[in-house]
């Protein structure tokens, strides 16, 4: 007992640190998805009556995620500023859980289920955008929220964790996706005269209908448990210094360093902060 009151419960650190570490997992599960499905995704749109989905129309929801990546991480120091880092993460959480089931179901409410149509591809593609975000808002956050939680003389081996939970969450989906796909095989396209593609009527139609469906919907479980866990993290002692609840963060860092280390911390967590708010009034005068 008295040891955890001088050092801190390393016991509490990893747990809260490993929660965050999870938004670097749905990072890479997130991003690497489309890997899996993007063939029956492919085949699925080709049959639409509206339009023809060609491979530049592939190429672009393929990678649509990506722009809400850049949209997701333009915003999240803004976000992190003013909502803090854990709710930060709750928006990323919520955005991901999202996605997964929007990209799953993107008839939802508007469209009649497995008819396939422009409307329909727009509809999947914002979901997928919305997916980005949470992936751009986490790529930031969670190793800002590791960074202000950890001591610093394991803060890198701590930050350096989310960048392996992002490269492990790659490789647990291709497994997931194997999976899914079970006996399942991807269907067959077939390319006419003209250069169009058409999807052969030997394919596997569960794979085109349902499979890429299940693929996506796959990350609405960590995204779940991602969410439901935050509510168990504290908010970092950096940001409840930055909004006058000094009381706060002393009693996180108290649980994590112990006593009399939380006490040199919060003195140099407020040095820093007022140091940037003289930075700021420097800057406004200027």
């Amino acid at each position: 007992m008295n040891n955890t009151i001088n050092e801190g419960s390393k016991l509490y650190l990893y747990s809260i640190t490993s929660i965050a570490i999870i938004g670097g997992l749905l990072f890479g599960y997130d991003t690497a998805v489309i890997s899996g499905a993007e063939k029956g995704l492919e085949a699925f749109f080709l049959s639409a009556p509206d339009f023809h989905y060609d491979k530049v129309m592939h190429g672009i929801t393929s990678s649509s995620a990506l722009i809400g990546c850049i949209i997701g991480g333009s915003i999240s120091g803004i976000l992190a500023s003013r909502l803090g880092r854990r709710n930060s993460l709750r928006v990323a959480a919520i955005l991901f859980f999202l996605s997964a089931l929007g990209s799953y179901h993107p008839e939802f409410l508007f469209f009649e289920y497995g008819q396939p149509s422009m409307n329909l591809l727009i509809a999947f593609n914002l979901y997928r955008i919305l997916g980005g975000i949470g992936v751009g808002l986490a790529s930031a956050v969670c190793p800002m929220y590791i960074a202000e939680i950890a001591p610093s003389r394991i803060r890198g081996t701590l930050v350096s964790c989310n960048q392996f939970a992002i490269i492990f969450g790659m490789l647990v989906v291709y497994f997931v996706n194997f999976m899914i796909l079970g006996d399942h095989q991807n269907p067959l396209l077939l390319k006419d005269a003209a250069g169009l593609y058409t999807v052969s009527p030997e394919s596997d139609m569960w794979t085109i209908h349902e499979g890429w469906r299940y693929m996506f919907l796959s990350a609405a479980i960590p995204a779940a448990a991602f969410g439901f866990l935050l509510f168990f993290v504290p908010k970092t002692p950096r940001y409840l210094v930055m909004i006058q609840q000094e009381d706060k963060a002393l009693s996180i860092l108290e649980k994590i360093n112990g006593r009399a280390k939380a006490i040199e911390i919060l003195g140099e967590i407020k040095a820093t902060a007022h140091e940037k708010q003289r930075r700021s009034l420097r800057m406004e005068w200027l």
